[in-house]
């Protein structure tokens, strides 16, 4: 089989723009200023990420939902593990509601998640560290 698919972009489809820069851009994204109801970005692995506003989604997409946060975790890299706490600190001092404190998890990694403003939630992940994996793992610790 030829045609594999490779990730190229993350589209999130929200009801403010302008709400949601303000998130994203708190998080540390380097988003772009927007063009009408779309603004975006590409990371360094050259994914893109974009967010268009609901109406405008519309006209791209037929079959379009309402915008409904869901069950997707999208996760973003830090460098090390302390960030992964400095984000999520910054984050809820926001006022942006914690979905997962911080905590070391079973595959290595300091983990925590956040809601963006349309109930997104967004992983902040450090790399695994083989020696601090372990097994069987644990319920997280509550987020408060």
């Amino acid at each position: 089989m030829d045609a594999k698919p490779v990730l190229g972009q993350i589209n999130l489809v929200v009801r403010d723009l302008q709400a949601s820069l303000r998130f994203y851009r708190l998080l540390g994204l380097d988003i772009g200023e927007p063009t009408g109801p779309h603004a975006g970005m590409t990371f360094p692995n050259g994914v893109a990420f974009d967010l268009d506003q609901h109406e405008f989604a519309r006209q791209w997409s037929s079959g379009t939902p309402d915008v409904a946060g869901g069950s997707v975790v999208l996760s973003l890299s830090v460098s090390e593990r302390d960030h992964v706490d400095e984000v999520w600190q910054r984050m809820v001092d926001a006022g942006y509601k914690s979905r997962q404190k911080p905590y070391g998890t079973f595959w290595g990694s300091r983990f925590a998640i956040v809601d963006d403003p349309d109930g997104y939630q967004i992983g902040l992940m450090s790399p695994s560290e083989e020696q601090r994996r372990y097994w069987p793992p644990v319920d997280a610790p509550a987020a408060d």
